[in-house]
């Protein structure tokens, strides 16, 4: 079944949050829509993103005389202020001009006769402190698409399931977080991202874990977790292969280093440590699927974790510690204790030892990878 959204009813919407693409792609539903019942071919799209104060004005002025002219046939009329850029509190939207032509604006819409318009207003930051949003709330529609860190990784996958549905696509929970752990979690990639798994499927109507990892763009930080995952696989012919990858790398980009490869092997070390003792301590069950493992994950108490989202597994991925929880049962908590003790060592060498740096991470690393005989 096609994706219907929902209209707002009153006449006068306003969309705006911190995610453009949320605020974009639902503000374009709401216009579409409105047009479509309306009827008609008198409609307007203000533009609303500005420069300046005095562009400010302007296109409070466009609008407003939108709002005032009939549509040439009769019938309604739906006017669209898009993009709208001084509703916040930056330097345009706090010039006196501006803010006093908004509140006027704002009351006089109280009294307008919206019979047969309909104002749609999408924005970035709205100030919630001043009078235009104060006046407007008691009779428009307000849609907030602020994201919290928190709701992103739930948001994303969101986009990701109704992009794919809208096209006739199926994917399923864990390999849609797959393709967000390896894409990232701006949601107008994982929108492209989804047309991309749409086209390159065809005919087929599931997106599978192979699709993913054969078509997706791959940010710099899941690039990164390729060292790690080899780490965790306890395969030391692709392990050493990847390292030797990413000291290349390192030699390419400046910003790049081997201590920064050191860090990602030490955090890969102690999520493994976290999600054994998790395991001890019957928080999660190892032979569980992932839906499983994310709802065990999600009803751990908060005053259980740690606050620091460094050493918090409920504030990391929770694709990325389903996959590392593979890996951990690859090594003792003794071995992965061991593991930090070899880490701690290279980390010193590195920053006071002559030797190569290659030859101090493939030691290493062999120390880790290699089972005690």
């Amino acid at each position: 079944m096609p994706f219907e959204p929902q209209l707002p009813a009153e006449p006068l919407c306003l969309v705006f949050g911190d995610e453009d693409f949320l605020v974009r792609d639902r503000a374009k539903q709401i216009y579409e829509g409105w047009c479509a019942a309306a009827g008609g071919m008198d409609h307007e799209v203000v533009d609303g993103t500005v420069r300046n104060a005095d562009e400010a004005l302007q296109a409070l002025a466009k609008l407003n005389e939108a709002l005032q002219t009939l549509p040439f046939f009769g019938g309604n009329k739906v006017v669209w202020l898009r993009g709208a850029n001084f509703l916040g509190d930056d330097r345009t939207a706090s010039s006196a001009a501006v803010t006093d032509r908004l509140t006027e604006l704002a009351k006089s819409w109280e009294s307008f006769d919206w019979q047969g318009v309909q104002l749609l207003i999408s924005a970035g930051k709205v100030d919630k402190r001043k009078s235009f949003l104060k006046t407007v709330k008691k009779f428009a529609a307000l849609e907030d698409k602020t994201v919290s860190e928190k709701e992103r990784g739930g948001r994303a996958a969101m986009v990701v399931r109704q992009r794919l549905d809208e096209l006739g696509k199926k994917i399923s929970p864990h390999v849609a977080d797959e393709l967000i752990l390896l894409a990232g979690a701006n949601l107008q990639q994982l929108h492209t991202e989804s047309d991309k798994l749409a086209a390159y499927i065809g005919e087929r109507e599931e997106v599978t874990r192979q699709d993913v990892h054969e078509i997706a763009t791959r940010t710099k930080q899941a690039a990164a977790f390729a060292l790690g995952d080899a780490l965790g696989e306890r395969n030391l012919p692709k392990l050493l292969r990847v390292l030797d990858e990413e000291l290349w790398e390192v030699k390419l980009d400046t910003k790049k280093s081997p201590i920064a490869l050191l860090y990602g092997l030490i955090s890969k070390v102690r999520v493994m440590l976290f999600l054994r003792e998790m395991v001890r301590l019957k928080w999660i069950n190892p032979k569980g699927g992932y839906q499983q493992f994310k709802s065990q994950l999600e009803a751990i108490p908060e005053d259980r974790v740690p606050e620091d989202r460094k050493f918090n597994p409920k504030s990391m991925h929770p694709y990325m510690l389903f996959n590392a929880l593979g890996h951990a049962r690859k090594y003792s908590s003794a071995e992965l204790v061991q593991a930090m003790d070899v880490l701690l060592r290279c980390n010193r060498q590195l920053v006071s030892s002559s030797t190569d740096d290659t030859l101090i991470l493939q030691q290493a690393l062999v120390q880790i990878v290699s089972k005690a005989a």
